[in-house]
């Protein structure tokens, strides 16, 4: 049985794929430090993540995946990660990553400070170094940089997966799982100023548990116009079957911008694509929202009550499970981790109760991939 977990971090984005195999992929990571403030309801995420390698005797990650480089992605990374660049970032407590998943413009983007000019400069080293790194498209701009540090793209083709293409090492017979890349696009990364939301990484997971297939689509801060296109170019190519999702990770914290361009007065109209995206959730589906509790009002910021309106119909107009929110699960003042189940019946949601201590598990109707 294999596992996928959402972290309560406010609006931030960390999950984790935990395989039946054992190894471990972590995607994005938002610590913003333990509050002094007691009603503060955000996990310890540094505090949480440690323990749970501890647990089973692990300092590292197999797979570590950083969507973009916005704060709300990478926030606290660089204290708690060991780089193999610098030796500053290397001390005996830090996890270390086996392999680092990032979208080519986490390379190219020019500007950078702080955790973010860090990032990019352990993508780049391993990179160089030929070794413990995927990168996701292959821009002109990245053939370029290559050629200044006297590599050529051929030299490093192998450490670089394309939109449209399975990532290598991982297989659904022996590895339980495959991944589909949707995004980003050459075209998101080769412009003179990188948009992190377009160029973010978005994966489509298929788990496979006997002769169950179960899947898992998932989406960082993408917006509609990005998602129109994923749409429209997998169909194109007779890939439906890349479309279709059991699990959702809603994009950009229930932004309505990741549905259409209009917020709606009580809930967002999706572009006619991203209504086809949503339709494609089977019977029994999970939406996950990576957010603040959802708000009774307007707001300006995500999460936006129209948006989480429409997943809610989207919940019911599929037959689904669960529209879940990481801060209000299973209560907006102790939230604690979501935890999917995959197994050969599919995806079971294991609902904690608010005091704690009694586990609902959603029960999904069995179906072969």
């Amino acid at each position: 049985m294999h596992k996928v977990k959402f972290y309560p971090v406010g609006n931030g984005d960390c999950s984790q794929i935990i395989l039946e195999n054992g190894k471990r992929l972590l995607f994005d990571y938002c610590h913003r430090g333990v509050s002094e403030d007691h009603d503060d309801p955000r996990i310890d995420l540094a505090t949480a993540l440690r323990q749970e390698l501890a647990e089973v005797e692990r300092d590292a990650f197999d797979i570590v995946g950083f969507t973009h480089l916005d704060d709300d992605h990478i926030c606290g990374s660089t204290e708690f990660f060991y780089f193999e660049h610098a030796a500053k970032y290397q001390s005996d407590d830090r996890i270390k990553i086996g392999e680092l998943w990032v979208p080519a413009a986490i390379l190219m983007e020019k500007g950078l400070t702080g955790e973010k000019e860090v990032l990019r400069q352990e993508a780049r080293y391993r990179l160089k170094n030929g070794r413990g790194i995927r990168v996701f498209s292959k821009p002109e701009k990245l053939t370029e940089w290559l050629e200044s540090e006297g590599l050529t793209l051929e030299s490093r083709r192998h450490l670089i997966t394309d939109a449209g293409q399975l990532v290598p090492d991982f297989e659904k017979q022996r590895d339980g799982v495959e991944f589909f890349v949707h995004s980003p696009f050459s075209k998101h990364c080769d412009g003179d100023t990188v948009q992190r939301n377009e160029a973010a990484l978005i994966l489509h997971a298929t788990f496979l548990v006997g002769l169950t297939e179960t899947r898992y689509l998932m989406i960082g801060d993408s917006e509609w116009e990005v998602l129109v296109d994923i749409v429209n170019i997998t169909r194109s190519k007779k890939r439906d079957d890349r479309l279709k999702w059991d699990i959702y990770n809603v994009p950009h914290h229930c932004s309505y911008l990741a549905l259409g361009p209009e917020k709606g007065k009580d809930k967002t109209q999706p572009a006619n694509e991203v209504q086809w995206l949503l339709d494609q959730g089977q019977r029994g589906c999970i939406l996950i929202s990576s957010s603040d509790p959802i708000p009774t009002e307007d707001t300006d910021l995500p999460p936006h009550r129209q948006a989480a309106q429409t997943y809610r119909d989207t919940i019911r107009k599929n037959d689904g499970d669960r529209f879940e929110v990481t801060m209000e699960h299973p209560n907006t003042k102790r939230p604690k981790p979501i935890v999917i189940e995959i197994g050969a019946y599919g995806a079971k949601l294991i609902k904690t109760a608010s005091g704690g201590s009694i586990a609902i598990t959603s029960k999904p109707s069995p179906r072969a991939g």
